[in-house]
């Protein structure tokens, strides 16, 4: 059994307002891949609406900051880069990432193409 510890972040653009389709696909999604990969130890879900490309600006993200500085995760599961940062702010990924890894956090992309690459701390 892990003994890794992992949240799952979901920061999705939902076409339609009233869209929760793509919300609630990035979970099951998340979770599968939680469990396809015996990390089992999912302390819960945080959402942030998409719009803002800086992460740090959101309250959902900042959520996730504080649990890693605190030791609480090891673990981001996210559906894919731009869960992070839009493609016009892809430097903010590299950011972001740093700062987690600092912790000893790794950010794992759940959508199938990117889950089958080796994850980077």
């Amino acid at each position: 059994m892990s003994t890794r510890t992992a949240v799952l972040y979901v920061c999705v653009d939902r076409g339609r307002p009233a869209s929760k389709l793509p919300t609630e696909r990035a979970i099951e999604e998340g979770l599968v891949f939680a469990d396809e990969r015996d990390l089992r130890r999912l302390v819960g879900t945080i959402t942030d609406p998409y719009g803002e490309p800086d992460p740090r600006h959101r309250e959902g993200w900042q959520r996730v900051c504080r649990m890693a500085a605190r030791g609480e995760i090891t673990d981001v599961i996210t559906r894919w880069p731009a869960a992070l940062a839009p493609e016009s702010h892809h430097e903010l990924r590299f950011r972001e990432t740093e700062a987690l890894a600092e912790h000893g956090v790794t950010i794992r992309y759940s959508w199938e193409p990117l889950a089958a690459l080796k994850a980077a701390p």
